[in-house]
């Protein structure tokens, strides 16, 4: 299914360019989403965490921007907009070189170097230079492009260095909090934290992971009276067994977990999926094709989407680890029922905020406002691991779908969902005041 995917793409992109040859190939936003497909492949190789799978797209991205916005008045520069971004002249010395090209090959540049099993993206790389060349793109042209490309590359990547996520390794090593009302790790595979410091890296566009400080969460109780149990016991109601089919299938629509394993006799074996944010990336491309964005448009979106989905995780992470709040699964065995288990596996770490909610709402907040706010979309971004597609009537909507969906999976208390939309929001509005000043 996979090749045939991405072979329908080649094939689109070379009969749309063949007719062109003598005048420079039109790029549209179909490179850019072959190039973000092929990451979030390595992503799933990987098994790549989400908010570091947020960080790949978002420097892979800032590359590609950076090219268009040498090249196009209209769409500037992210020094002075983003944390720490230096102003990158473009190189004088670098001539003849078809700048969409140049985009897409510093895109690949940056996610080879950061990606772990990044060498993997050369064969996806020569087949792609291979197209150029069938429709008519010059030797020349192509050298001076990867030329371009690689200095814009090594550029971001130090950018990309310089973020502090290289530090996070030397710090000490996250202990859960002792106590019934505090995170432990979950069945099956009882894995350790994810990124307890995150939020000690660099934001893109806020002043800091703390910037917006949601309330604290409902009090932990087990008083039958208290808020927490009665918040508690709605979501032992909604247990696995007294799902209805919709809801079964919007939990599984949204997992997203790239933890996720079965146990196979004696072995756990990893599940593979997709992460939050590339499922909203995934989106991003399929509604810049739908609308029929440009090339230096749809790239300027996947920038701001992919920049955005990483401070909204730091901006989540720096609650999850500040409050450290039990999951649902652990609270529910040991206060109603030892058995009860939830939907979906419960990922590894703290439960508040909702990381779904927080990156749903901030892409559904850049998409309304660069996209549309009632643009009618179909989501198929999920079809390639066996799920049906889904429609939605805006992005508010499908952000409210992906929210609701951690509570039909058992892994999320309500507040989190709704606290989680509010802060996703919140930095979503933030990254747009910030372009626009």
């Amino acid at each position: 299914m996979k090749n045939i995917f991405y072979a329908s793409l080649l094939m689109a992109f070379v009969i749309g360019c063949t007719a062109q040859k003598k005048n420079p190939p039109v790029f549209t936003s179909v490179e850019i989403g072959r190039v973000m497909a092929e990451m979030t492949e390595l992503m799933i190789h990987d098994i790549t965490n989400p908010p570091l799978a947020a960080r790949f797209f978002s420097y892979a991205c800032l590359a590609g921007y950076e090219v268009v916005a040498q090249n196009n008045s209209a769409f500037k520069s992210m020094h002075g907009i983003v944390n720490g971004y230096p102003e990158l002249k473009k190189p004088d010395s670098i001539d003849g070189y078809h700048y969409p090209l140049a985009a897409v090959l510093a895109m690949l540049e940056t996610a080879r170097k950061m990606q772990p099993s990044g060498e993997r993206l050369l064969t996806f790389r020569q087949q792609f230079l291979d197209s150029c060349i069938k429709i008519g793109f010059s030797k020349k042209a192509i050298a001076q492009s990867q030329n371009y490309a690689r200095a814009i590359s090594k550029a971001v990547l130090a950018y990309a260095k310089a973020d502090g996520y290289n530090k996070i390794s030397n710090l000490p090593r996250y202990t859960p909090v002792k106590g019934d009302a505090y995170w432990y790790p979950t069945p099956p595979g009882y894995m350790a934290a994810v990124e307890p410091y995150f939020n000690t890296v660099r934001p893109f566009f806020l002043d800091s992971a703390s910037q917006f400080i949601p309330p604290p969460p409902t009090v932990y109780s087990t008083n039958k009276q208290s808020a927490f149990y009665k918040m508690l016991h709605d979501n032992f109601k909604q247990g696995e067994a007294d799902l209805s089919d919709e809801h079964r299938l919007i939990a599984a629509y949204w997992d997203c977990n790239p933890f996720a394993v079965q146990n196979d006799g004696h072995l756990m074996v990893g599940l593979k999926k997709i992460s939050p944010g590339a499922h909203w990336l995934g989106i991003t491309d399929i509604v810049c094709r739908d609308t029929k964005k440009t090339f230096n448009e749809a790239m300027f979106i996947h920038a701001l989407v992919a920049m955005g989905l990483m401070d909204s995780f730091m901006a989540c992470w720096d609650e999850k680890f500040l409050s450290n709040r039990v999951r649902p699964e652990t609270a529910i065995r040991r206060q109603i029922d030892p058995h009860w288990r939830p939907l979906l596996q419960t990922p590894p770490f703290p439960e508040y905020l909702s990381g779904h909610s927080c990156a749903s709402a901030t892409s559904a907040t850049i998409l309304s406002h660069y996209v549309g706010n009632s643009i009618s979309f179909t989501d198929t971004v999920e079809t390639r691991y066996g799920l049906p597609p889904r429609s939605f009537k805006s992005f508010n909507d499908a952000a409210a779908e992906a929210a609701i969906s951690r509570f039909y999976g058992g892994i999320h208390f309500m507040d989190a969902i709704d606290e989680g939309l509010i802060q996703g929001k919140k930095v979503g509005e933030w990254v747009i005041t910030k372009m626009e000043r």
